[in-house]
């Protein structure tokens, strides 16, 4: 195999790209709650990968969710929600705050099930890959949502940068690696592309596509939000993710502020005024998980998204 430090960016992506059957090296990351079918549908038809953000979802979500993407909150069983995903047949499944169990790693090896493993630190990258990964998903400081570090406790002092960050994830693993976190355009892209990653996964930069069916209010936020309004806050679930700077976010971290609870007892203390907000379309009471580069997300079909970011990255590339 050829190393894959010594191939141009365009032909490191589209091997990758190829290796997953799509057309384009762009994933639509697996956001817990904000990742519908029609999200997914319009990103793969665009020729990229889709992603279903099964991490709150039963195992009857998750098998209906696949059955409506093939067409066109108490915490589940992870047992029951790892053989739904099994059933499921994907071409991938990801993991997220640390790596699967070697059962279940083996069971989607035999089924030909590729295992994409987020790191956010070059020893998780390592540990990924010695389990068995195929593809490490580096995640920069400047992701949406919770930090996918493997222990909660050192999720705020190890917060690197994607482009510190993914260089070196690139140099100390062997996989195909994969850059998350604050991309949304194609400058993003081709810088990524650039730095050794064999593809790009988009969250926040989706999001305001209709696909999306995001609420009005989270979708008029994100337009409006740039990169030094998005906070790391602990306010939502008990674990930390970034979160666009509301009056409620701003307010839990004042200094006088009560501890939050721990994860994922404080997403139980915030649902009722989570599901409030979404009713009366309060933004500063919602839940609106973005990333740094949130004001770069457009407000277009995902499938014109996927395709114009990587026609105007391929044209900066090599």
């Amino acid at each position: 195999m050829l190393d894959k430090r010594f191939l141009s960016p365009r032909a490191r992506a589209g091997g990758f790209a190829s290796r997953l059957g799509v057309r384009l090296p762009i994933l639509l990351a697996p956001m817990a709650g904000a990742c519908p079918p029609s999200l997914s549908i319009a990103v793969a038809n665009a020729g990229g990968l889709g992603a279903c953000g099964a991490l709150m979802m039963t195992p009857r979500e998750i098998e209906a969710w696949a059955v409506e993407f093939r067409k066109g909150t108490t915490l589940p069983n992870f047992a029951a929600q790892c053989q739904a995903m099994l059933t499921a047949a994907p071409k991938v499944i990801s993991s997220i705050m640390g790596l699967y169990p070697p059962a279940f790693i083996s069971e989607m090896k035999a089924r030909g099930i590729l295992w994409f493993a987020n790191a956010t630190t070059v020893a998780e990258a390592k540990a990924a890959e010695d389990a068995g990964a195929d593809a490490v998903v580096a995640q920069g400081v400047e992701a949406g949502g919770h930090r996918g570090t493997f222990r909660a406790d050192q999720a705020e002092p190890q917060m690197v940068g994607l482009i510190a960050l993914l260089p070196q994830v690139v140099d100390a693993v062997a996989v195909p690696v994969i850059a998350a976190g604050g991309i949304a355009d194609a400058r993003g892209i081709a810088a990524a592309l650039i730095l050794g990653a064999s593809a790009v996964q988009i969250g926040t930069g989706f999001l305001r596509s209709p696909e999306a069916k995001m609420h009005p209010a989270y979708a008029d936020r994100l337009a409006r939000t740039e990169a030094h309004d998005t906070v790391i806050t602990r306010a939502f679930s008990g674990r930390p993710g970034r979160s666009a700077a509301t009056a409620y976010v701003r307010a839990a971290s004042a200094r006088n502020a009560p501890h939050s609870a721990p994860y994922p007892v404080q997403r139980g203390l915030t649902r009722a005024m989570r599901e409030a907000a979404q009713k009366a379309g309060d933004a500063e009471r919602m839940q609106l998980w973005a990333g740094q580069s949130a004001k770069l997300a457009r407000d277009q079909p995902a499938s014109v998204i996927a395709q114009q970011l990587w026609e105007d990255a391929s044209s900066l590339l090599p």
